[in-house]
């Protein structure tokens, strides 16, 4: 087929069939097509590569958006569509990325966003009424900011009782299947508060037999199953403590406890490239891009520029 007649949808099965050559896990598999096949090609799938525009790829992100996709999904969509440019680029089909040119906005803090911070009196509820099989993953949660995925994927051996530590180097994905963490920044050390020690102490003693060493089996000893945690546990346990949206429905995800973490450590004045290697994020941008909002102190902010009136004109 000639170069001028490749579409974006001929540069979408391109880049799928190399993200299965290179193995991708199937939850991020299942996740590229999903943004191929559902939002990208039934929407600019038959345009051509060489026609294709700044403008074009804009009105398609606007349309998402206008469609109700929430901008957290519209960021992802973006992501794949602009990798499989960048496999068009590879193949000499195009010359130019255009999506690199398009980025989508951050929404105003004003109107808020889809990322809800437990409060204090949220996080002591749960933790002092969360059901004894999952209290102490969420209370691990809480103080570690581990993502959940991690947490189903954790083993016995990975926590250092004797040092005080938790080693992160594995993670349990959709699928209950077991593998490395989707980073290198993933693999991380990560102290152990006290109550996190003697919860886990405790739990060690009651917790089911599992084959595969983990700290938090279900029931026959294998790894839990998202969806359930969060169906038949996590989400009765916030409508029964009250902790619900105006609807009646539980406030936030199990996700939330890890922005409680991320919360509690820059309460606490820990500088952000230490609170970045903590939750795993691959580059200071990503914890700033994510919570440098909760850096913003504006009492400080008026001392800081308090003082450097005072340097000045005391000098």
């Amino acid at each position: 087929m000639p170069r001028n007649s490749k579409s974006v949808s001929d540069a979408c099965d391109s880049w799928l069939k190399t993200c299965e050559r290179n193995e991708l896990e199937r939850s991020t598999l299942k996740a590229y097509k999903s943004h191929a096949k559902i939002h990208i090609e039934p929407k600019i799938g038959d345009l051509l590569l060489t026609d294709l525009s700044r403008s074009q790829i804009r009105d398609f992100m606007h349309e998402l958006i206008d469609d109700g996709v929430s901008r957290a999904q519209v960021r992802k969509i973006m992501v794949s569509l602009r990798s499989i440019l960048s496999e068009a680029v590879e193949r000499e089909w195009i010359d130019h990325n255009v999506g690199v040119d398009v980025k989508v906005k951050r929404q105003a803090r004003a109107l808020g966003d889809d990322k809800i911070i437990p409060t204090k009196n949220e996080i002591r509820k749960i933790i002092d009424n969360a059901p004894a099989s999952h209290k102490a993953m969420f209370i691990t949660a809480i103080f570690t900011g581990m993502r959940i995925s991690e947490l189903r994927g954790l083993t016995w051996g990975n926590i250092d009782f004797q040092a005080k530590v938790i080693r992160v180097n594995q993670r349990a994905d959709e699928y209950c299947q077991i593998g490395a963490p989707k980073s290198r920044a993933g693999v991380r050390t990560i102290p152990m508060a006290p109550t996190v020690f003697e919860v886990l102490s405790e739990w060690k003693g009651l917790a089911p037999v599992s084959p595969l060493d983990l700290a938090f089996p279900n029931s026959v000893g294998k790894v839990q199953n998202y969806s359930n945690i969060y169906n038949r546990v996590f989400k009765p346990m916030l409508v029964d403590n009250g902790i619900v949206d105006h609807s009646g429905q539980s406030k936030f995800g199990i996700h939330a406890l890890r922005h409680a973490a991320a919360s509690l450590f820059i309460e606490q004045g820990w500088n952000p490239k230490k609170i970045q290697t903590l939750l795993g994020h691959a580059s200071i941008n990503m914890t700033m891009d994510v919570y440098g909002h909760l850096f913003e102190n504006a009492e400080e902010d008026v001392s800081m520029f308090e003082k450097l009136e005072n340097d000045l004109m005391g000098a």
